[in-house]
């Protein structure tokens, strides 16, 4: 049993069925994991490794940071990272045969140059705003940014692998923009092929969008929450119906247990008071390692054999729990969140407290919290 105060359990064996699941749900298009942001908290390397074993044949990031991380980590599946900016370290990727998403003229001039310079073709996919709102080439500069990548596929500079999407509203099934973006993404296919570009893999799916509108699935899937056992969909399906299961418990240890008398004042501004001689207990995380400070009174937790809320304000490091009378010692361990077979709080439990979302709740968790993995073939 692990001795550390705070500790990210990560059931890598979970990771590799939930991916095995969206890679059946995804019928004949492939399935590109996502593992951005640590891997949503659960640890990059391992679990892009857990994904692969799980059946996914591409692995996505956000930052080519990311991306050169996993190429340092001896992993070679097809990679795509798709947040770039000005001064990125494009020779690097390209070198690394690291995917690029572009969409806009410069990040074309930027990456042919890159190409240039390490004497190969860089291997790109064009982003098209669908109706989004965030990245993405607009669509009236999106036949400009085509004809652009089209030159530089003829000098022998650029590899234009896909054209990409992103929905706005995918887990919220049935709502118009689905329909209106599928709609905008196939004009912009058409342009695409219209100016010869022919790319391998066309993608718009993300975790909801695979599990709700298969016909949004074309070339390739970009599952990332249900990789990590989480309900894309919350509302309509947990986790569990979906056949999905959580990868991340978190837990603490009880690093003090006291009796305090009725009408004492817990954590700052004493906005929780005992009402009844009780037992405290000091659990040594707090929001410098991802929890919430909102969770003060709100948290659920899971401690000497029943779920309890946080008691007053959730400090930088530490948390209070009120215990009553139930024997508790120090050392005992506290569950904030794991995949609730045992009654104990899911991350979306959190995020239902916190009115979040358990994207958030399980990417926050810091660098201070050890993480250690089980399971996994490799």
């Amino acid at each position: 049993m692990s001795q550390h105060l705070r500790e990210a359990v990560v059931d890598l064996d979970a990771v590799r069925d939930n991916t095995a699941v969206l890679v059946e749900r995804s019928g004949s298009a492939g399935v590109m994991a996502v593992v951005k942001a640590d891997a949503y908290g659960h640890g990059l390397v391992p679990c892009a490794r857990a994904a692969l074993d799980g059946g996914a044949s591409w692995l996505g990031v956000a930052l080519v940071e990311e991306a050169l991380a996993l190429r340092a980590a001896g992993i070679t599946a097809p990679l795509l990272a798709w947040l770039v900016g000005p001064g990125e370290h494009w020779s690097q990727a390209v070198s690394a045969d690291v995917d690029l998403s572009v969409s806009a003229a410069w990040a074309v001039d930027a990456v042919r140059a890159a190409a240039s310079s390490v004497g190969r073709p860089a291997r790109v996919h064009l982003k098209v705003d669908t109706g989004l709102g965030r990245g993405g080439s607009a669509p009236t500069d999106w036949p400009d940014l085509v004809q652009l990548a089209h030159r530089g596929v003829t000098e022998g500079l650029l590899d234009v692998v896909g054209v990409w999407s992103h929905f706005a509203y995918a887990d919220a099934p049935g709502h118009p923009t689905i329909d209106r973006q599928l709609a905008s993404f196939h004009d912009a296919l058409a342009v695409a092929d219209a100016a010869g570009l022919r790319p391998r893999v066309r993608h718009l799916a993300n975790s909801a969008a695979v599990v709700t509108r298969p016909d949004t699935q074309f070339d390739l899937t970009r599952p990332g929450l249900g990789v990590y056992g989480l309900s894309p969909i919350p509302r309509e399906q947990s986790a569990a119906q979906l056949g999905l299961r959580p990868a991340m418990s978190l837990t603490a240890r009880f690093a003090l247990v006291k009796r305090v008398p009725p009408g004492h004042g817990v954590s700052y501004g004493h906005t929780y008071t005992t009402d009844r001689e009780t037992t405290l207990g000091l659990l040594p995380i707090g929001y410098a390692d991802g929890i919430d400070r909102r969770g003060g009174n709100r948290g659920p937790l899971w401690a000497a054999g029943r779920r309890r809320t946080v008691a007053g304000r959730v400090c930088m490091d530490q948390l209070v729990v009120d215990l009553g009378d139930d024997a508790v010692d120090v050392g005992d361990v506290a569950v904030l969140f794991g995949d609730g077979e045992h009654g104990e709080p899911t991350a979306e439990d959190w995020a239902s407290a916190l009115d979040t979302i358990s994207y958030e709740v399980v990417s926050r968790v810091g660098p201070r919290v050890v993480r250690r993995f089980v399971g996994g073939a490799r």
